[in-house]
């Protein structure tokens, strides 16, 4: 028996979610690596130079570190799913009656009569079989595997539009300000980022919001109090 898995253009909900995600956590760790770095140097040093190129090492690298990581982790993700499939695949060709028999008991589990359940399991089996037991299985749908290049690319941007910001505030405020900016800089966009995540998690704004604002009020208090023991 071929089976054939279609390719589909349109993205998934998941999918989407997983890019938003990564996005989310990458602007996050922009924002408090580089302002820890910018408060720890900017609390020894008042050069506005050095401060400035310590912020933008740090953003760089701290970009191409989130990018990585999220590239590697998506790619295990869609490894394995690929993996499950190809499983499934050689199961329906070699224990037809094994796959039946889990598909039956999916519904089963479901609250439908025994009865009822192997002739739904023999429907879909009979018109998609690997697309069901993927799906039933693994909770995979089929042709739409997470892209670990789409999670790599957005945790880059949003981890270099992240830090740019603190970084800007700290370099173009006025030297009697500049605290200030970098504490407004902070609080905004850590208001943001608890602000999307609870969106996307639906969890409490108000709570997230607040917690990411103590989190980087926090953070700069610390490497402020770092930078001038050095």
């Amino acid at each position: 028996m071929s089976i054939k898995v279609k390719k589909h253009q349109k993205q998934t909900m998941e999918e989407k979610l997983n890019t938003l995600r990564a996005g989310v956590l990458g602007s996050n760790d922009g924002i408090l690596t580089v302002v820890g770095v910018l408060v720890s140097v900017a609390a020894a040093t008042s050069d506005r130079f050095t401060i400035f190129i310590a912020g933008l090492s740090d953003l760089l690298a701290c970009a191409f570190s989130m990018a990585s990581g999220e590239y590697a982790s998506v790619s295990t993700q869609k490894d394995t799913e690929k993996a499950a499939v190809a499983k499934e695949e050689q199961l329906l060709k070699n224990d037809y009656e094994g796959e039946l028999a889990a598909v039956k008991e999916y519904y089963v589990n479901k609250g439908v009569t025994p009865e009822t359940s192997i002739k739904i399991a023999k429907d879909l089996l009979n018109k998609k079989p690997l697309e069901t037991v993927v799906r039933i299985k693994y909770d995979i749908e089929l042709g739409h595997y997470l892209n670990p290049w789409d999670a790599a690319f957005s945790s880059l941007f949003s981890a270099a539009a992240g830090g740019l910001i603190p970084l800007m505030a700290m370099t173009f405020a006025p030297k009697a300000y500049k605290w200030y900016a970098v504490i407004l800089a902070v609080a905004f966009t850590s208001a943001l980022t608890g602000y999307i995540s609870s969106k996307l998690g639906n969890g409490l704004v108000k709570v997230a919001v607040i917690r990411n604002i103590i989190i980087g009020l926090i953070t700069i208090t610390i490497h402020y109090g770092v930078g001038k023991l050095f």
